[in-house]
């Protein structure tokens, strides 16, 4: 609790806009830079297999990019709880489905704000 309070003190958190973009930015210089680098570094050295094991965490990183990148997107065009087409909507504390294109301002049933609602995936 103590290191949230400094940490806020020094302005190190902030909205969330603010956060997925500097996210997305980290996330630009690891694949791009960093263990593309690294990646380098090991052939020169003589270990290919690490260099290919870089090249691979690269990529996920580069995902890791993109999506933040579309969340991102979803907020600057209020994409969030709100979508062109119908969607299903679940909320994550109660479990309350609702299906159209704009999540409830609150939960109709337990009473949780719009921010615990998210589009569901079955994805299992």
């Amino acid at each position: 609790e103590h290191a949230k309070m400094w940490f806020k003190e020094l302005a190190g958190i902030g909205d969330t806009k603010e956060n997925l973009a500097a996210a997305a930015e980290g996330e630009n210089y690891e694949w791009t830079d960093m263990y593309d680098g690294f990646a380098k570094t090991a052939e020169e050295e003589g270990f290919p297999e690490l260099a290919a094991k870089f090249r691979a965490v690269g990529e996920i990183e580069k995902h890791h990019e993109e999506r933040y990148r579309a969340l991102l997107k979803n907020i600057e065009t209020s994409q969030v709880f709100e979508k062109s087409e119908v969607k299903v909507w679940e909320c994550r504390n109660c479990g309350h489905i609702v299906v159209g294109t704009k999540a409830p301002e609150v939960c109709p049933v337990c009473n949780h704000p719009q921010s615990y609602f998210e589009v569901r995936a079955e994805n299992y």
